[in-house]
């Protein structure tokens, strides 16, 4: 497994910024196409690596995903408030399920933004997409990125999520369409 990068100002790193009047500050900036940033780089794409080659590992094998699929249909209480579980059936929850899978996210991460992008009703607004971010992360199917406004799957999540697109896919869906 390797990860070819041709434009590396993609990824963000904690690096010394100088300003054009002369001063200079730490903070998350682009990465630069230095020899001075193959470290950061390499941390990185290893990361991404290992993401990507999980997220892989689930697909083929989702057994663990049938076991706990009862698991994110049941409602869940975080803090007081209840948040309903996941029906594999419907519409809205199916497209916000394929769309956390997707490929990129996988290894960059996602944001409330990206998720706006790529769901089908383009009329959500942020506060229904981070409701449903919520909602992914009571029944722990993503988990946020340290300090940032970034989610990744859970392999819990990875595994559930495979499972059930599987199990649409491949088996209701054919089966429907003999009926």
């Amino acid at each position: 497994m390797e990860t070819t990068v041709n434009d590396v100002s993609f990824f963000r790193h904690y690096r010394k910024v100088e300003h054009r009047d002369g001063t200079s500050e730490m903070k998350f900036a682009p990465m630069k196409k230095t020899i001075f940033s193959l470290p950061d780089l390499q941390e990185l794409t290893t990361a991404s690596n290992r993401r990507y080659l999980n997220f892989l590992s689930a697909l083929d094998d989702p057994s663990s995903g049938y076991r706990t699929l009862e698991q994110i249909s049941r409602r869940v209480r975080d803090g007081g408030r209840s948040y309903r579980g996941f029906n594999l059936f419907d519409g809205e929850d199916l497209d916000l399920l394929e769309a956390i899978v997707r490929g990129e996210f996988t290894i960059s991460g996602f944001r409330n933004r990206n998720l706006r992008d790529v769901l089908p009703d383009k009329n959500k607004n942020s506060g229904q997409v981070g409701r449903m971010l919520k909602r992914l992360r009571t029944h722990k199917l993503i988990k946020k990125a340290g300090r940032s406004y970034k989610y990744y799957l859970t392999n819990f999540g990875r595994s559930v999520v495979s499972a059930a697109l599987i199990v649409r896919e491949l088996e209701l869906i054919p089966a429907l369409a003999e009926a």
